[in-house]
């Protein structure tokens, strides 16, 4: 190993860092094993791993763990000879565990050396998020006994940390009954003990003496069926209890082994490296299981985004076409324009700028605007509509499609009604993108209309009649109306547009009818973008960036690359 390799202890910080972020904020169905997953390797670093790398020659810790009512208080209070830990009367207990040492171990367990997240209590019980220390001089040096909640407690949070205390043993003492040793809950357990290496006794209590040889055969056999021939097993017959205390001659084996262990450096030492070795030869194979949930979860947004983007690019589609098919001429937009050219006044204003005149001080003696501001109105409100409709029916698609989508309904969360429809700044911002739109379109026309010949022309009727023109010619093709709506809009556009040329020539009333269109095009675009930007949001705030599982991958690459050499 050259002098540039990471220690393992550093590889370990890594990949405890690496985990302690995954990304996995989207509901997939593999998100929440995934977490637990993290967490549990997570929190095997810190508890066991880094304090087991940094002092191979600490105290052995020893967990006794097991089912609810196996008799765990029992039996440690049985082993230590003294009554340190309570049996729970009440189910479920909640507690804070016990953990036992010798006076010259003290120091080994008062600080956060092990289990760093748990504060320590002497004297009587801390309550969760604790661990009660109890100092004994009759408990030889070298040994550390932990009585840990029940692994199948009806409360999850005791469930949890009887699994970060059982990960953070170098020793697993594991205690059934005759009754329940079959039960799913311990298997589960125990082959979780098998694949990490874990060193491992078993403890077979409350066995009828008459059925002890028939019972601790058969479970003996299941240990040996499991990859588990190696465990220790001691069986604990029915006896009645003394103060509160099994047995002597029943719970001795036990306490000679454990004793034996303390006292034997190089036994001891053997157990550690079975556990410690295995702990670290399992992290690449469980910290998979979080890169597979880590992919999982990009593929999900992917599909999530994609579903938005498809209804996003449905509602430029429809825009488009709305734009295009002159369907915008209808109604209001196709009475102002026949009022603007159908009935002659316009053609009026453009050989007289007198009618022009008129035209304005008719408007101020009755209060009603202009002809062509009032197309000018009508095309605002017309194309606000569309713009509003084909957004509200993006919002709903996009809405149908999360809710079938894995983590979609999570996503949408309580603002699925809010989601379903435009935003509630939609219509003031459309409306402020239109009239954008307007004032641009009249800024072309007093551009293109800037030369002395074309500026005359111009003036003689008016900006606002040649940009109300350019703004039909926008929507002039008549695809969306029928019989006399297309007479009267495709005429009177035509006529509109032959007059525009005589003053700016053909190309020009092209280029502004083009330059106008690519311009509303534009700033429908940024309407519906900030409209997907609402659900992308929400992705991208649960979501994995691209490289999150290749560097959850690499970091456990890393370490079991260490671990070989």
């Amino acid at each position: 190993m050259t002098t540039s390799t990471p220690r393992l202890p550093e590889a370990l910080m890594v990949l405890r860092d690496r985990l302690a972020t995954a990304p996995l904020g989207l509901a997939t169905p593999a998100r929440d094993d995934a977490v637990r997953a993290a967490r549990s390797v997570a929190d095997q670093i810190d508890d066991y791993l880094l304090p087991r790398l940094l002092d191979l020659d600490a105290p052995l810790l020893t967990v006794i763990g097991g089912s609810t009512g196996a008799g765990k208080s029992t039996l440690v209070n049985s082993l230590v000879g003294a009554p340190v830990t309570t049996a729970g009367v009440l189910r479920p207990t909640t507690r804070a565990p016990v953990l036992v040492c010798s006076r010259a171990d003290a120091g080994s367990f008062s600080g956060d050396r092990v289990l760093p997240g748990l504060a320590r209590v002497t004297g009587g019980d801390g309550g969760p998020g604790t661990v009660q220390l109890v100092v004994r001089d009759d408990v030889p040096a070298g040994l550390a006994v932990l009585d840990a909640p029940d692994v199948d407690s009806v409360v999850a949070s005791n469930r949890d940390l009887a699994g970060q205390l059982l990960a953070a043993a170098d020793l697993w003492v594991f205690v059934t009954t005759a009754a329940r040793y079959a039960d799913a809950v311990p298997w589960d357990l125990l082959r979780t003990a098998e694949e990490r290496g874990t060193a491992l006794a078993v403890v077979l209590d409350r066995v009828p003496p008459e059925a002890a040889a028939e019972i601790t055969a058969d479970l003996a056999g299941m240990l040996e069926r499991s990859g588990l021939a190696a465990a220790r097993l001691f069986v604990i017959e029915e006896r009645p209890l003394t103060e509160g205390r099994l047995p002597e001659d029943q719970v001795a084996p036990l306490r000679s082994w454990l004793h034996g262990l303390a006292a034997d450096q190089e036994q001891r030492a053997a157990v550690v490296r079975q556990t410690l070795g295995g702990a670290l030869d399992s992290l690449q194979e469980r910290t998979a299981v979080v890169a597979a949930a880590v992919d999982e979860q990009l593929a999900v947004a992917g599909a999530l985004h994609d579903a938005a983007a498809a209804a996003y690019d449905a509602a430029r589609d429809g825009i488009d076409e709305g734009v295009r098919s002159g369907s915008l001429l209808r109604g209001e937009v196709l009475a102002r324009w026949q009022e603007f050219v159908g009935t002659g006044e316009w053609m009026r204003t453009l050989q007289n700028r007198v009618g022009w005149v008129r035209d304005r001080v008719a408007a101020a003696l009755t209060g009603r605007p202009a002809p062509a501001e009032s197309l000018q109105g009508a095309l605002e409100s017309s194309v606000e509509q569309l713009l509003r409709a084909e957004a509200d029916r993006a919002a709903e698609r996009t809405v149908t499609a999360w809710r079938s989508l894995p983590a979609g309904p999570a996503l949408l969360a309580g603002d699925e009604r809010e989601l379903a429809g435009v935003s509630p700044d939609f219509p003031e911002a459309a409306a402020a993108q239109v009239r954008d739109w307007q004032g641009t379109v009249l800024d072309l026309v007093r551009s293109e209309g800037a030369d002395k010949r074309s500026r005359a022309r111009l003036l003689s009727w008016g900006v606002n009649g040649a940009g109300a023109v350019v703004m039909v010619a926008v929507f002039a093709q008549t695809g969306g109306l029928t019989g006399g709506e297309v007479a009267v809009a495709g005429g009177t556009t035509a006529v509109g547009q032959r007059v525009l040329e005589a003053v700016f020539g053909d190309a020009a009333v092209r280029a502004l009818a083009e330059r106008a269109r690519a311009d509303l095009d534009d700033r429908a675009e940024t309407l519906l973008a900030y409209e997907q930007d609402r659900f992308d949001d929400r992705i991208a705030a649960a979501a994995p960036l691209p490289p999150a599982a290749d560097e959850l991958r690499a970091a456990a690459r890393a370490l079991a690359g260490i671990r070989r050499a």
